[in-house]
């Protein structure tokens, strides 16, 4: 493939880096290396990677150390969390979710800085929504930057499989410029850094995390459907786990030369044939997005741009569902390698 047909990619910005080390740019050709990658990555096991964050035994590591389950159940949710903070790069986990009964049970893929940066925290996530029997979980995504909350940034999408049935690729890509949300490889959103959004654009280091718990006030159809705990356990299983980004000192944020990725091929943008999936996907499976809610927004946050024919689509859904619920997720500290749960 030619750098012609991939306009978007170039060499990765990470504007704290080591001397003599380097990322070069992605050639992405035809398959999938790991089920879903579009471009082949080493997987970290948990113990060289990840901490546990709270759970207790909810947490479970299986003997490959690249597969782990979390279990939410009537005493507790669990979750992990990186021990390291980054700054940029490719973030990726192949997450298979709970079946049958699913409704306020939220499985959480996410990067934050709130236990640094507590009143002006960035946050990227993927959230995966459980539902009634006979519905399918939802996957939202979310950006916060420089503690930007009054701003959600929210898009929602229906799933065109069944992620209880098998494991299923979820990646984010952080660069300097934009942010991209895969699934299974195939880019579903993309986050440009505009001049208009200023410094809610993502910017400071932050930490990976992995989560289940209890969103029963919001989760699914705004907490009109509470989780049921006749169906628990719930239990999300992860493996194939990316940590592919510079890793960087939590007290004067250089980054640790140390710990410099590879020479690994990624991209920084999308291509044309990527940007057609993504179009295709979102105008059949995009469900809310925040640029059109007017019941939040009296006018659209100035980086939206608005087409009539994604308005339309868009109308048959109630943005309420969660345009008046904040969620709330389990409050934890993250400090030099160790977490505990509050």
């Amino acid at each position: 493939m030619t750098t012609d047909s991939h306009p978007g990619r170039a060499l990765l910005p990470l504007f704290l880096l080591c001397v003599h080390a380097t990322v070069v740019l992605a050639s992405v050709g035809g398959g999938h290396d790991r089920g879903g990658l579009p471009f082949p990555l080493p997987v970290t096991p948990f113990d060289e990677g990840y901490t546990q964050i709270f759970g207790d035994d909810n947490l479970v590591v299986h003997r490959d150390g690249r597969t782990v389950h979390l279990t939410l159940d009537e005493r507790t949710g669990s979750g992990f969390a990186s021990q390291d903070l980054y700054l940029h790069g490719f973030f990726s986990a192949s997450i298979k979710l709970p079946s049958d009964y699913s409704a306020g049970v939220v499985v959480a893929f996410y990067m934050s800085n709130g236990d640094v940066y507590e009143k002006n925290h960035d946050e990227i996530d993927f959230e995966f929504l459980g539902n009634i029997r006979g519905k399918q979980w939802r996957i939202q995504t979310n950006v916060y930057g420089n503690g930007s909350t009054n701003v959600g940034r929210e898009e929602r999408f229906g799933l065109w499989f069944d992620p209880s049935e098998d494991f299923h690729q979820y990646s984010i890509l952080w660069t300097e410029s934009n942010i991209i949300f895969y699934v299974d490889g195939v880019p579903i959103r993309e986050v440009e850094r505009t001049e208009s959004m200023g410094s809610q654009f993502p910017s400071k280091p932050m930490t990976v995390y992995v989560t289940i718990w209890d969103g029963s006030d919001w989760a699914t159809n705004g907490g009109k459907y509470k989780v049921n705990y006749k169906y628990a356990p719930y239990v999300a299983e992860f493996s194939d786990l990316i940590l592919h980004g510079y890793a960087v000192n939590p007290v004067d944020h250089f980054a640790n030369c140390d710990n410099a990725p590879a020479r690994e091929l990624v991209p920084t943008g999308i291509s044309r044939r990527e940007r057609a999936k993504m179009e295709s996907l979102r105008k059949k499976h995009m469900t809310y997005s925040y640029c059109y809610d007017r019941t939040r927004y009296k006018m659209p946050p100035p980086e939206c741009m608005i087409h009539p024919e994604e308005a339309g689509h868009l109308q048959v859904f109630d943005p309420v569902t969660f345009g008046k619920n904040r969620h709330r997720r389990p409050k934890h500290r993250y400090r030099s390698g160790n977490a505990t749960s509050m």
